[in-house]
């Protein structure tokens, strides 16, 4: 017997269970739906998805074990707060995690792994010129996994993994302005080119700079 049952309108269909519900709770608190210190309406999600709460509270403990929400005893989850602080340090790590995969990865990467990435880079700017923000976001992610990717190395990868959804979650709350817009997409022909020299030390100083002024762009949601 499963917990998934077959309507439309939102429920959801038969897939993985565990891995759909968490996808779910997930997308609600990166993209802002369920507020940070808000209290998850597991009543009102269950009813939602068609599930019992068996499966969302195990999708809870895997959201907790990222870092997206709070467990409290007797209490439910709650929405983690991000402070300026908290967005320093991740970005801090992070931007050391995709230097050294930078450098790696020029040490490493084929002529088809680059070419790849170039294909990438051409779609995301096609998406920036036609001021398509979700999309050109989802192809400057697979940019950025596909660096890690060719690195070679996977425990950076599960490293990188384990810090990525609170970075995506600290992004979504900055307001990108159309001049930093077109500066990310600079450093992202930068970063290209780096690439396609196979220059390491290079291509991991300008991934550490992108993401320091990424982190620049989500603390002044912080001020504002």
């Amino acid at each position: 017997m499963t917990d998934a049952l077959v309507e439309p309108a939102g429920r959801i269909a038969r897939r993985s269970l565990h891995d759909e519900v968490v996808e779910r709770v997930r997308g609600l608190v990166l993209e802002g739906e369920l507020a940070p210190g808000s209290r998850v309406p597991e009543k009102q999600l269950c009813e939602q998805f068609g599930i019992s709460r068996t499966p969302l509270r195990e999708a809870l403990k895997v959201l907790a074990s990222e870092g997206l929400l709070e467990l409290l005893p007797n209490r439910g989850a709650v929405v983690t707060k991000l402070t300026a602080r908290d967005v320093d340090e991740m970005f801090e790590v992070m931007g050391a995690l995709e230097a050294l995969s930078g450098e790696l990865a020029c040490a490493r990467i084929g002529d088809a792994g680059i070419s790849a990435i170039r294909a990438l880079h051409e779609r995301m700017v096609e998406h920036y010129r036609r001021g398509e923000l979700p999309d050109y976001f989802r192809l400057n992610q697979r940019i950025h996994e596909s660096i890690m990717d060719a690195s070679g190395n996977a425990t950076l990868r599960t490293l990188y993994d384990g810090l990525a959804t609170r970075i995506r979650r600290a992004r979504y709350m900055a307001n990108m302005s159309d001049a930093r817009w077109k500066q990310a997409v600079d450093e992202h022909e930068e970063i290209l080119a780096l690439l396609e020299r196979r220059d390491g030390v290079g291509l991991g100083a300008a991934l550490r700079r992108h993401l320091s002024n990424k982190c620049e762009v989500v603390k002044a949601a912080f001020t504002d």
